[in-house]
């Protein structure tokens, strides 16, 4: 070998080991807390707060909000022996509790009780209870979480009914509930009492639209969860203002579209029967109509799918006329869904959440500009007319 030839490959022999030596900087993963789950809530200090407190552990802080912080413990040689404050026996998460009137600095104070720092890379989901949002708005909770390079944007919103620390508790051994409540999202795509999934991300972008919007509504109770309707937030304030029960967040997806997947129930003649349809496909087309200075809207609502269940006794033969008649009572069941969201936006809230504006502003970009500052205020005195055609194309087999 010349020379030159070993030269090079001792040159590129050390170059390949600069390449191929990690990340200098880089810190093991169980020398670190991963936090997968953050709750905030009206402040309410803790045992463990209150007893340092007393003993001088204070700082300058007010008491704004509560930040609980769910942790999955280390594993392995290094495995934690003691018992961290909100553990139990057979839980698979740590939840810790902080607060203050700055998210930074609380952050900052688990320094000073945890031997390793916290780290957000891994954050799955966010859970705000709805009665601090009606003090602070959610831009001002949110800011750091915003601004913080650590948490992925990607990290999932959710409202809880009552305490965010609730939300992220459970009695179910092995479960870590950031991870259950990331999955429950996850099933939009089998009904349509889920909100679509709003990151983090998409967040800011309604916030910074101006626009109001949803965000997904949990429920507590014996250390379970349930999913069931959705908070209304106003794009003025990013503060709370009311909600949607299950029933109203069925109809907003059926003017959305969104009802992709999910039950119809309603009831049949002549005994009142219980029969239920399974949604297969929906299309739905919301049609801004521009009358001189009066605006309308119509919403074309088309759904295909399955009957799935009758509970006629004897059972009725499912010819064409009875199968039109259930199509009829299934359409009727939606359009009172509809009616009653409807309801909710313009005369209860005087707000809208369902995206008149944003088919007005592809529409009608002229109209939109005279409206788009008072727009949930002027949707309210709008007229808005539905149809709604749902279609069996399916009565499922016979057990006869």
């Amino acid at each position: 070998m010349s020379r030159f030839r070993r030269q090079f490959t001792i040159l590129l022999t050390l170059l390949l080991l600069v390449f191929t030596s990690g990340c200098w900087s880089s810190k093991e993963i169980e020398d670190l807390s991963v936090y997968v789950g953050l709750g905030l809530d009206v402040a309410e200090e803790s045992k463990f707060e209150k007893s340092i407190n007393e003993q001088g552990g204070h700082y300058p802080k007010k008491n704004n909000f509560t930040t609980t912080v769910q942790i999955v413990p280390r594993i392995g040689p290094k495995q934690e022996t003691q018992k961290s404050a909100g553990a139990s026996e057979g839980q698979s998460f740590l939840n810790e509790r902080l607060t203050g009137d700055s998210m930074f600095q609380i952050f900052r104070q688990f320094a000073l009780r945890r031997d390793r720092p916290l780290i957000g890379h891994h954050l799955k989901v966010i859970v705000v209870s709805h009665e601090l949002t009606k003090k602070y708005s959610l831009e001002q909770l949110l800011d750091f979480i915003l601004r913080d390079n650590d948490i992925r944007p990607s990290s999932l919103i959710l409202v809880s009914h009552g305490t965010a620390r609730e939300a992220l508790s459970s009695k179910e051994p092995g479960e870590i509930p950031a991870f259950y409540l990331k999955g429950v999202v996850a099933n939009s795509y089998r009904s349509n009492k889920i909100l679509p999934p709003v990151s983090l991300a998409k967040l800011d972008g309604k916030m910074q639209s101006g626009a109001s919007f949803l965000l997904q509504n949990v429920l507590t109770a014996e250390g379970e969860h349930k999913f069931s309707g959705a908070e209304i937030y106003k794009g003025e304030t990013k503060k709370w203002i009311g909600s949607l029960n299950q029933i109203e967040l069925e109809g907003l997806s059926w003017i959305t579209g969104e009802a992709q997947e999910g039950a119809v129930k309603s009831y049949a003649q002549p005994n009142g029967h219980t029969v239920t349809y399974e949604i297969k496909s929906t299309k739905s087309k919301i049609t801004p109509i521009i009358q001189g200075n009066n605006i309308s809207f119509h919403v074309k609502i088309e759904s295909e799918g399955q009957l799935m269940e009758d509970w006629s006794s004897p059972e009725i033969p499912s010819t064409d006329k009875y199968i039109q008649e259930l199509e009829v009572k299934f359409a009727d069941t939606v359009k009172e869904q509809i009616h009653q969201v409807m309801s909710k936006m313009q005369n209860t809230y005087r707000v809208e959440v369902a995206g008149f504006g944003e088919q007005l502003r592809i529409k009608y970009p002229e109209v939109w500009k005279k409206v788009k500052k008072n727009w949930d205020e002027t949707f309210s005195q709008i007229p808005v007319t539905y149809s709604v055609k749902i279609k069996i194309i399916d009565s499922g087999s016979s057990t006869d």
